[in-house]
């Protein structure tokens, strides 16, 4: 058993979007990973794939999921469940942060359209 304390947990910074690190194999997990994920206010989504089902629910906010093409919203306590292989992003036009949990499989790759796959660094 492992406990990843928020305090000690990496943290990634990208444009508009920041993320927690929580369960991974680099801090005991061996089937799934989970992190926790802020698009601040405005945040347009990037639309990418990943090569296994993941899921995101929703703590705080507003965000819109475009899912092959279709608009989704999503408010607290909403999931979302992104089918692999699907393209999708996540976008935050509203005035507050969205804040959501994520889970992927071990493993699980994402990869944009014009670049290789990859495990996100949060995941690994």
């Amino acid at each position: 058993m492992s406990v990843i304390s928020a305090a000690t947990a990496p943290t990634f910074a990208l444009p508009g979007l920041a993320v927690t690190g929580l369960a991974a194999p680099s801090r005991g997990a061996s089937e799934t990973s989970v992190w926790r994920l802020t698009l601040t206010p405005g945040a347009a989504g990037v639309e990418h794939t990943v090569d296994r089902e993941e899921v995101f629910v929703a703590l705080a906010g507003r965000a819109v999921a475009t899912i092959d093409g279709d608009e989704h919203h999503l408010g607290p306590g909403d999931a979302l469940v992104v089918p692999a292989e699907c393209p999708f992003s996540l976008a935050n036009p509203h005035d507050e942060p969205f804040e959501a949990v994520v889970a992927l499989p071990v493993g699980g790759r994402a990869r944009m359209p014009d670049g290789d796959a990859f495990v996100p660094p949060w995941a690994e």
